[in-house]
């Protein structure tokens, strides 16, 4: 069975990246490659990191105008990455474009609420109402434009599999029992987030910086 795990490689050195991505290939399910990896390597470390064998999680949370984000995807279609992030936020029209300009097999899910922002964060900004109702407000609009699920902390994954039982729901932010929360502010284990309905869960630090990102791997895979 194919391990629900996507360590998250977020550092912009390609060689760390490989490394990295060749200590836990045989405990994980695939790599999650973000915004500093892409903007120092761009599709060719991108295209470097696929020869490895393990699914392509691009996690590039676009947001921009529909018409911007259509090309955007378009220009990444060659690199057919496993699954594809936009922002939620962006709305329905931006959302639908994305999903109809990615390859066929691309799981195309858009980001609610970064787990980095609590409820002050969102009144801050100008939201009104607490993160979860902003989770589910969302979820149910990247439902409505056709994509194939969402992004979600694992405090709201609960309640957004509800609203959709057949999406693909992608959690952030988990942290072993024993794990620092870093940056993150919502955060849950790694076998609640599954018992709770994720499809894949994304784990950087607890493993990247671990002494054996192997060990460390196997141990969170146990739990699960």
């Amino acid at each position: 069975m194919t391990s629900s795990i996507y360590v998250a490689l977020d550092t912009p050195d390609l060689e760390r990246a490989k490394a990295l991505a060749l200590k836990v290939k045989n405990h994980v399910g695939g790599i999650k490659l973000g915004l500093e990896f892409f903007s120092a390597n761009g599709r060719a470390g991108v295209r470097e990191m696929a020869t490895l064998g393990l699914p392509i999680f691009l996690d590039l949370k676009l947001h921009d105008i529909p018409n911007t984000v259509a090309k955007a995807v378009q220009a990444l279609r060659p690199l057919d990455p496993a699954i594809l992030t936009v922002h939620a936020a962006g709305g329905r029209a931006m959302m639908e474009d994305a999903k109809a300009a990615a390859p066929t097999g691309t799981k195309v899910v858009a980001v609610t609420v970064l787990t980095s922002l609590d409820d002050d964060d969102l009144v801050s900004i100008g939201l009104r109402g607490d993160s979860h109702e902003q989770v589910l407000r969302l979820t149910e609009l990247a439902r409505e434009a056709g994509l194939d699920g969402v992004v979600c902390s694992g405090e709201e994954v609960r309640a957004a599999r509800k609203l959709w039982r057949d999406g693909f729901f992608v959690v952030p932010g988990v942290r072993p029992a024993n794990g620092a929360a870093g940056d993150q502010k919502r955060v849950v284990t790694p076998r609640q987030a599954l018992d709770d309905g994720a499809s894949i869960l994304v784990v950087g630090r607890p493993i990247t910086q671990a002494e054996d990102p192997d060990q460390a791997a196997r141990a969170i895979e146990a739990t699960l």
